[in-house]
């Protein structure tokens, strides 16, 4: 029984990496968090058209060439979230382990319930696994970050928001962003995406070095305490995520609006950069230092009433 409790151990975890993915990539840990007012954490409707131009990485080279506008989210399919690859090599999965550890007869066990080998049936399954995770990350890796795609206009499909929906998101956008400005007369919108970006990029410098204490001011109470709680616990495990070569494509507002004496905006950032989890002695142990992924989120910025300063109070992973 230990070859096959040590195989079935082996499953688990290479199964766990595969659903789950890398833990703590990026900033938010690329899921879901923090809190968005009365409007919980359902998904913003994604903006019809770009609304602010992506502004430049830090440090990123420059040319005496123009940069060409970012792309709009029509040229991008959303990211998937491979459902049935999941569900297939979970079922699988649970399978081949079930009969690993329970079996008693057959597949390589003797009737009275021994430690016989491993059968037929077991190298056939753990031979398709190994199938279906090569060719899982054999095509992330061959995916190029934002490539882009044509797509010919076709009538809406039965998932896709209707053109009434888009244009009362579009309306319930203006009102929210006029209220805003009426009480705040200064506001501009590409002023805000100069800022929503310059948070951005302080929050992956500070979550790369562990140490959210350094954009504290630029984060909610609620905020703070998750990305600190994840910090630690990469400290706690000797751990560095590293955050590289980050390029906004596109920053774009999806909702604005106000309540309980709260200006609150949503953001969605398209971007790709450098996503990888080193040990302490800069070893890679995940993902990649060469291979850039993309990436889009919901970033959702709050602040008093009137001029103050924003602060992030939720992420949101799309897909």
């Amino acid at each position: 029984m230990n070859g096959k409790r040590f195989l079935a151990g082996a499953v688990v975890v290479w199964f766990t990496l595969l659903v789950t993915g890398v833990a703590f990539a990026r900033v938010g840990g690329g899921g879901t968090s923090g809190s968005r007012g009365s409007r919980g954490m359902s998904t913003p409707s994604r903006p019809s058209s770009p609304s602010i131009p992506a502004a430049p990485s830090p440090g990123a080279p420059t040319s005496g060439a123009a940069p060409s506008p970012g792309p709009t989210p029509s040229q991008y399919p959303p990211p998937q979230g491979g459902g049935f690859l999941r569900g297939l090599a979970g079922g699988l999965a649970g399978g081949f382990i079930g009969s690993m550890l329970f079996g008693r007869t057959g597949y390589g066990g003797d009737a009275g319930g021994g430690g016989g080998g491993i059968g037929l049936f077991e190298i056939l399954l753990l031979g398709g696994l190994g199938y279906l995770g090569y060719r899982y990350f054999v095509k992330r890796r061959q995916e190029p970050a934002y490539a882009p795609q044509q797509f010919q206009e076709t009538a809406p499909g039965p998932y896709a928001p209707a053109p009434a929906a888009l244009d009362a998101s579009v309306e319930e956008r203006k009102k929210g962003l006029g209220y805003i400005r009426r009480m705040d007369p200064s506001f501009d919108e590409k002023t805000f995406g100069e800022t929503a970006s310059d948070i951005f990029f302080k929050l992956q410098g500070a979550w790369t070095r562990r140490d959210i204490a350094m954009a504290a001011g630029l984060l909610t109470d609620e905020m703070r305490g998750i990305l600190q709680r994840d910090a630690d616990e990469l400290k706690a495990k000797r751990q560095f995520n590293r955050l590289e070569n980050i390029a906004v494509r596109s920053v774009e507002i999806a909702e604005a609006w106000q309540e309980s004496g709260q200006d609150y905006i949503t953001v969605l950032f398209q971007a790709n950069l450098l996503d990888y989890t080193t040990d302490e002695a800069g070893k890679v142990l995940s993902g990649s230092d060469s291979a850039p992924v993309k990436f889009e989120e919901f970033w959702t910025f709050t602040r008093p009433v009137g001029s103050g300063g924003w602060r992030l109070s939720a992420i949101q992973q799309t897909g």
